[in-house]
């Protein structure tokens, strides 16, 4: 049965704000990990305030993994029954908008209308093109000044699970069995999930808290492949370039003007796959092509990697002389493949947000998630809400009830798990 929880003195709101105003910003690149020793500063405060809710086992390990464990209150036959159930959020921020010295602001009461920042008067969050925010009229709405992004993503994620603990914790009749929390680096950069053990992190099923909208559950993820062409050309003086040179530089350019306008990112939407030559550099010797391949299913990348060969061939015919290589990169997968085999744990993600009072919209995440590359290490997991809208920029904003009904739904995922394994 489905329990009212008081969450009106929970303090993920709090927390919320506190952990924003660290700067934890990945990098690209990085020759460490985590890319930057900042994320541990967020990290080290997390060890601190969990061992202060009595989880004495809380630590954070070289990389700056931080797990620990809610041990199971209910009788040991029981506790035997209810798998260990995890969840999961990343401390890092996307590195492409400032994360330091971020400044919230608690729009007391929304009024409904545009919001302007106070860091940047010309910067305005409107209505017409958020009309979400038509729904958190009355509700406090915490955005950045305008300076910053918010870090929603995925801070939110990261205040709701300590809330859940805390609430845990605080009501010791809520009955519940062992639970694994993890809060991990370098996510935004794809580094989330590249030293973590699963085996030592100990659930069986598990919860990233790293959506957006209340009532989001997503199982999907794009299949994902990075394509790198080589294109090598011939140099020479160009005063003395006729029937000589061959410009890589000029090559690159029509091999990716030979891109089908209507499978860009900028073209594309909901299950449709694209290309994306995102990084170009070189010479006129030679010049290197990144590319992103995104599809839902494994053959629609197989497909896109005949069409890149085709590419190259046409490209080479066009221009005697030159030569390109094409190297194809496996990223991840739609972890949708591994979540079918174990139904129960969307099953359940969706029944706990109906019991919070929350319409489940279940789509597919145009993009990945730790938890795609957790599944497929062993850990199904799927991505629940988390509340924050505007990810990856200034505009970023979350509603106080949508965190605090994240919080909500996480302890409702725990009640059936624990209903489910009587």
């Amino acid at each position: 049965m489905s329990q009212p929880f008081d969450l009106s003195q929970n303090s993920v709101v709090d927390r919320f704000l506190r952990y924003v105003r660290i700067h934890t910003t990945s990098v690209d690149n990085a020759e460490c990990y985590p890319s930057t020793e900042r994320q541990k500063d967020l990290c080290r405060l997390l060890v601190q305030e969990l061992q202060a809710l009595g989880l004495t086992d809380a630590a954070m390990d070289a990389n700056g993994y931080v797990m620990a464990t809610l041990p199971a209150n209910v009788p040991p036959e029981e506790a035997a029954r209810i798998p260990v159930i995890g969840f999961l959020a990343h401390v890092d921020t996307y590195p492409e908008v400032s994360g330091e010295n971020v400044k919230p602001q608690v729009h007391k009461n929304y009024d409904g209308g545009d919001i302007r920042y106070p860091g940047d008067p010309e910067l305005v969050l409107r209505v017409a093109e958020n009309p979400e925010l038509a729904h958190f009229k009355g509700d406090d709405l915490i955005t950045s000044d305008g300076t910053t992004l918010l870090g929603a993503d995925d801070k939110a994620g990261v205040a709701e699970i300590m809330g859940a603990l805390e609430y845990m914790v605080a009501h010791p009749e809520f009955r519940h069995g062992t639970i694994r929390v993890a809060f991990t680096p370098d996510e935004e950069v794809g580094g989330g999930t590249k030293f973590f053990d699963v085996a030592k992190f100990g659930a069986k099923y598990a919860y990233t808290m790293d959506g957006d909208y209340p009532g989001t559950v997503e199982s999907e993820t794009f299949c994902a492949d990075t394509a790198i062409v080589t294109v090598h050309g011939k140099d020479v003086h160009p005063g003395y370039a006729k029937g000589k040179m061959v410009n890589a530089a000029r090559v690159a350019a029509w091999f990716i003007g030979r891109f089908r306008e209507d499978a860009l990112p900028e073209t594309t939407e909901g299950r449709q796959g694209y290309l994306h030559p995102y990084q170009v550099e070189g010479n006129v010797s030679k010049v290197k092509i990144t590319i992103l391949l995104r599809d839902f299913e494994v053959e629609g990348l197989k497909k896109k990697a005949r069409w890149l060969r085709s590419a190259i061939r046409r490209t080479e015919k066009r221009f005697p002389g030159a030569k390109l290589e094409l190297e194809v990169k496996e990223s991840y997968r739609n972890m949708v493949y591994k979540l079918n085999e174990h139904p129960q744990v969307m099953e359940h993600a969706v029944a706990a947000v109906k019991r919070a009072g929350l319409q489940p919209i279940l789509k597919a995440i145009r993009g990945g998630t730790d938890g795609a590359r957790l599944s497929f290490m062993g850990l199904p997991t799927p991505n629940v809400f988390a509340g924050g809208m505007n990810f990856h920029s200034k505009q970023e904003w979350v509603a106080a009830s949508a965190l605090r009904k994240a919080v909500e739904t996480i302890l409702h995922i725990v009640t059936i798990w624990r209903e489910e394994s009587r």
